[in-house]
C-alpha cells in the first residue's frame, strides 16, 4: 500500500531480459535501507526487490509479462529516471491518497502548459465505456495517480484529465521528463471502483 508521495526519483542502471521478464537494476539514495522482498513502488508499479548490491548502491525488480503489457516499464531504458516510494507506514500521515500500486492502464501526454511557476499536463486514454461504469475513470478534483504520484484531477472529460503540477512535483518527480506522447501510468481511485461495484448490487 502506498500514497501516491514519491520519495526519490531513482534512476535505471540496467535491464536484463530473461525470456518474458526484465529486471531492473536501479539505483537511489537509500539502497542501504532497502530489504529483499521489500515492495517498491516504480513510475506507480508495486514491485519485489530481489536483489541488492549494496557495494553498488543498487538494488533489482522483476516485472513479468503482464505488467509489462499494462504499464510504461517495458519502455524504459538505461539512464531512465524513476518514481520511487516504499511502502506506506501505517502510523504515519496519508498526504495523499490510498495507492495500491496496481497500475490500470497506460495514459498518453498530449499538453503541456507553463502556468507563472506551475504546469498543467493534459493525460489521453482510451475510453471504455463498460470499464468506466466499474470505476475506472477520473471524477472533477479527485484523486488519481500517475507514475505513482498522488494528484488532484482538473478537466475531467470520458478520455481525458489535467492535472497542475507544483515546482517542488515538476523538479523531485519524473514529471520535468514528459513531453508530448510520453506514456505514463494511471491508477484510478480504488474507492472509486468500489462504489461503482456495489452500485450493480442495487
Amino acid at each position: 500500500m502506498f500514497s501516491g508521495i514519491v520519495e526519490k526519483a531513482g534512476k535505471v542502471i540496467t535491464i536484463q531480459k530473461d525470456q518474458e521478464n526484465y529486471h531492473f537494476t536501479l539505483t537511489c539514495s537509500f539502497v542501504d535501507e532497502l530489504k529483499i522482498d521489500q515492495s517498491l513502488s516504480h513510475n506507480g508499479v508495486c514491485l519485489t526487490v530481489v536483489k541488492i548490491d549494496r557495494d553498488a548502491k543498487t538494488y533489482t525488480v522483476t516485472a513479468i509479462k503482464e505488467t509489462l503489457l499494462k504499464t510504461n516499464l517495458g519502455k524504459l531504458v538505461p539512464g531512465s529516471k524513476v518514481n520511487l516510494e516504499r511502502s506506506m507506514m501505517m502510523n504515519g500521515r496519508l498526504d495523499g491518497h490510498i495507492v495500491q500500486g496496481h497500475v490500470d492502464q497506460t495514459a498518453t501526454c498530449t499538453k503541456v502548459e507553463e502556468a507563472d511557476g506551475s504546469w498543467y499536463f493534459t493525460f489521453e486514454y482510451p475510453f471504455d465505456k463498460e470499464m468506466a461504469q466499474k470505476g475506472y475513470m477520473t471524477v472533477e478534483k479527485g484523486s488519481v495517480t500517475v507514475n505513482g504520484v498522488s494528484l488532484t484531477v482538473v478537466n475531467s472529460k470520458d478520455n481525458s484529465f489535467q492535472v497542475a503540477i507544483i515546482p517542488y512535483t515538476y523538479n523531485e518527480t519524473n514529471f520535468h521528463t514528459f513531453e508530448v506522447g510520453t506514456a505514463v501510468n494511471l491508477e484510478f481511485d480504488i474507492i472509486g471502483k468500489y462504489l461503482s461495484k456495489l452500485m450493480t448490487y442495487k
